[in-house]
């Protein structure tokens, strides 16, 4: 890695070469990747906007929160969880994880550098990265160049808050879900929880927990599924299904068996999609709730299932059937979206919605070596084929470099000899 500085007293500017590539984001699918190029041999930089790895996890995230998956289908490639750990990791269990990923593939991640812009540089055919990274008063602006970009910021990198009417004149106190991280100062309040996906039910189920009174608002159709079903988890045993069967069958059958064990969910307010589970996750990318206790408190009616807003207004919100709530505190649970198109200026690749065009499993590369990450939809166990995929194909290139003894630097610095 090569180094051109300029440096003043207030700023401090650098052009970096990287001989391999530069993986933006060090969350599970960034730092999947590392690991892969590691045993490949491969040379690389990961850039980081947080302080740490993994800074959804370990910053944005309630304390209860567990793995909805069971830990065999959450593992990172060559490093499987502990054999002590449970079926369903903890939330400081999955970070420690993590961390121990991290530091078994020496895997160390530039903190605190977030990218502004990467650009392909036609002229050079290469990728130019430009981070800012503040230390204490110095600010620092550092430009990457390099051959591969790999995209690991996912689709969950930027909260999403909806535009309500009133919501500003609500006077109550206002989060996002990512704020939250328990419900015991809400014991005795009542909570409007906007959204009733995972993260909505869990909290909600949190909530009650905790004795605070939750009305979870249940704006379009959800399907709801046991996390288990006969001792086996849910997601594996579709997996297995879907091995010897169609998927519209085991959609077929996944909603039989959920409804002689949850029940019918319609009768508590939660209307089932005309579109099967599973079809709908591949499809859309609407992940499926998988139940954990929020339908007991649901069916007692300590969480109050609402329909959706109309308007806030001074400690009261009226629903579109014209009931009017007094509340609290309002959690959005309105999920997460990707950032990619705040940064990355490139249009063939990835869609206006920050995900690749190209559906999975193809959606992992582009041209002029970009390569994109954590955005299959697909959890843990599709970015961890991405990952593989992605580091064996730079590996290709590298190795038939190497072959050829092509030595590229000296026009790199051609390149960038006038920064």
């Amino acid at each position: 890695m090569f180094t051109f500085t300029d440096q003043n007293d207030f700023l401090d500017r650098r052009c970096v070469w990287v001989n391999g590539p530069v993986i933006v984001g060090a969350g599970p699918s960034g730092l999947a990747v590392g690991a892969c190029l590691k045993e490949q041999g491969i040379p690389f930089v990961v850039l980081e906007r947080a302080d740490c790895i993994a800074s959804l996890w370990q910053k944005r995230t309630y304390d209860r929160l567990k793995l909805h998956l069971p830990k065999q289908f959450c593992q990172l490639p060559n490093f499987p969880f502990p054999e002590h750990f449970p079926e369903y990791p903890s939330k400081k269990q999955f970070i420690d994880y993590l961390e121990s990923y991290a530091r078994h593939f020496d895997i160390n991640p530039q903190f605190n550098e977030c990218v502004q812009t990467a650009k392909y540089d036609e002229a050079c055919q290469l990728w130019r990265i430009k981070t800012v990274s503040t230390c204490g008063s110095v600010q620092s602006e550092v430009e990457y160049i390099c051959q591969w970009l790999v995209v690991a910021t996912g689709e969950n990198a930027e909260r999403v808050v909806p535009d309500i009417e009133g919501l500003q004149e609500f006077g109550g106190e206002v989060i996002h879900a990512c704020e939250y991280k328990s419900g015991e100062k809400y014991s005795g309040k009542k909570v409007l929880v906007v959204g009733c996906g995972n993260s909505g039910m869990e909290v909600s189920l949190d909530l009650c927990n905790h004795n605070a009174k939750p009305s979870m608002v249940v704006r379009s159709s959800v399907h709801v599924l046991p996390r288990e079903i006969c001792g086996k988890s849910t997601f594996e045993l579709a997996m297995i299904m879907m091995r010897w069967l169609p998927l519209w069958l085991v959609d077929k059958l996944m909603l039989v068996l959920a409804w002689f064990i949850l029940g019918n969910t319609e009768s508590y307010g939660l209307k089932r999609p005309s579109v099967g589970p599973l079809e709908l996750k591949n499809t859309r990318g609407k992940t499926p709730v998988l139940d954990i206790g929020a339908l007991a408190k649901i069916r007692s009616r300590d969480i109050n299932v609402v329909p959706g807003i109309k308007r806030f207004s001074k400690g009261l919100v009226e629903l579109l059937d014209g009931e009017k709530l007094e509340i609290d505190s309002v959690v959005l649970a309105t999920g997460y979206c990707s950032n990619v198109p705040y940064w990355l200026q490139e249009t063939d690749f990835f869609s206006k919605n920050g995900l690749p065009k190209t559906p999975f499993p193809n959606g992992w590369k582009g041209n002029a070596g970009l390569y994109a990450v954590g955005f299959t939809r697909r959890g843990l166990s599709g970015a961890s084929l991405d990952a593989t995929r992605i580091a064996q194909d730079i590996s290709k290139v590298w190795k038939e470099d190497l072959t050829h003894k092509k030595q590229k630097v000296p026009t790199h610095r051609r390149c960038i000899s006038t920064f």
